[in-house]
């Protein structure tokens, strides 16, 4: 069986495993957890049991065959043995079935430095960088001075696929492209990590390895003929490339980062923060994932935030570095800190356009990557990943801050070497 939770942690300390699930709002029944447990395990030591007895049997036969002894009945104690071995065998994988899963819709537990809360509303703010622009001019939202610049088209986009699919169009889509392109140089050209592309359709194990299915399934656009879904983001295909796999300890760290395609059915969603590019079911992502040794997590995820944040500040967008409490983690995550960018237009509101996170051994388990160390027995590597960034919001923010009075979009001068030098769009382009 797979493991979902390192279950000698909830054997040694079930208590602390149910105070550590309740502060992310899920209540556990771990008392059933460890009856199933015990049960299991006491089935596999009756099982060896019966194995070698079996085996001592079998030799005894071999042995008063060669003495021409009759092994009628030695055979036939054999034969059941045989048949409750069979008997047994059904049941315990029962037994491994229904932890496993228990287990499966169980998010991980938060790590030690997740501050405790019930929702969004008691995430820490950590720190910031950039001032708040201020303009003598007013205003329009993202969606505004895209369509009058016709560069982003929604309401075709709704036509040829469906409502929240966006269609970017001449200037508009060589600057999402310009985006994608700058944010991957800079994540695999300056900062290390491997540049990988990916299929966009998972299989079902995949999506089991980092914790997208089961509990998020409902969400995920599903190819029903083929049990194939639609890729939510690269992550999954990045940390799957080792799945079941022991990796030598020289091999690491792992750095991979990947542009694709995201894609969410966002079920539920509607009704809030909807208008325009922030909440869509498609969209551009730049994904960083590192595979660890446990001892490096940490540093592993500063370095992962830093890369991110390099993006907005060579972007030159005011944003905020947040760390999120345990009712609002990420399902995979025990430690998950998002960068929220400034969006100036309709009073000022902070958008979300990254979230990094250290997952622990809790994706390792599931995918069953684990490392070899030169002086030690074969562990879990502990998974970590980050959005460096999502173009979406980058592009709700990139917009707002540099329209100007005349109605054009200044470019920032770090995109301009990707759209051919190109410094401003205007509606005529």
């Amino acid at each position: 069986m797979v493991a979902m939770h390192n279950i000698k942690l909830i054997r040694n300390d079930p208590q602390l495993f149910r105070q550590k699930l309740l502060s992310r709002k899920v209540d556990v029944d771990v008392d059933r957890i460890l009856d199933l447990d015990i049960q299991q395990r006491d089935l596999i030591g009756q099982l060896d049991q019966m194995r070698q007895e079996r085996n001592r049997l079998s030799k005894r036969v071999g042995k008063e065959r060669k003495e021409g002894q009759d092994t009628t009945e030695l055979q036939s104690e054999i034969r059941e043995l045989g048949t409750k071995l069979k008997e047994g065998e059904i049941e315990e994988k029962k037994f491994a079935a229904q932890i496993r899963e228990i287990l499966l819709d169980l998010p991980n537990i938060p790590s030690d430095t997740t501050p405790i809360g019930a929702n969004e509303t008691e995430n820490v703010v950590i720190s910031g960088w950039g001032d708040i622009p201020a303009f003598d001019f007013e205003l329009k939202d993202h969606l505004s001075v895209a369509e009058r610049l016709n560069i982003l088209d929604f309401k075709r986009g709704g036509k040829i696929t469906g409502s929240g699919f966006p269609v970017w169009s001449g200037a508009g889509a060589k600057l999402e492209r310009a985006l994608i392109n700058f944010m991957l140089d800079l994540q695999a050209g300056e900062h290390g990590y491997r540049e990988m592309l990916t299929p966009l359709l998972s299989n079902r194990e995949s999506m089991l390895g980092t914790g997208q299915i089961p509990h998020l399934e409902d969400d995920m656009y599903y190819c029903e003929k083929d049990d194939l879904f639609l890729i939510p983001t690269s992550e999954t295909m990045l940390v799957n490339l080792h799945r079941g796999e022991i990796i030598p300890e020289d091999y690491l760290p792992i750095k991979y980062a990947a542009y694709s395609p995201c894609f969410r059915r966002e079920a539920g969603s509607w009704g809030k923060d909807t208008r325009g590019f922030q909440r869509t079911h498609q969209f551009n992502k730049i994904e960083m994932v590192r595979i660890e040794r446990p001892e490096n997590s940490q540093q592993a995820l500063t370095e992962i935030i830093q890369h991110a944040e390099e993006v907005l500040k060579r972007l030159e967008l005011p944003y905020r570095l947040i760390q999120l409490c345990t009712g609002d983690l990420p399902f995979q995550a025990s430690t998950c800190y998002d960068l929220e960018v400034w969006a100036p237009a309709d009073g000022g509101r902070w958008l979300e356009v990254s979230s990094c996170s250290d997952c622990d051994t809790f994706q390792a388990r599931r995918a069953s990557i684990r490392y070899r160390p030169k002086d030690g027995k074969v562990d879990f590597v502990n998974t970590l990943n980050g959005s460096g960034l999502a173009t979406s919001r980058v592009l709700v923010a990139l917009i707002e801050s540099n329209q100007t009075d005349e109605g054009s979009l200044a470019i920032p001068p770090v995109l301009r070497p990707y759209m051919n030098g190109m410094t401003v769009i205007t509606v005529d382009q």
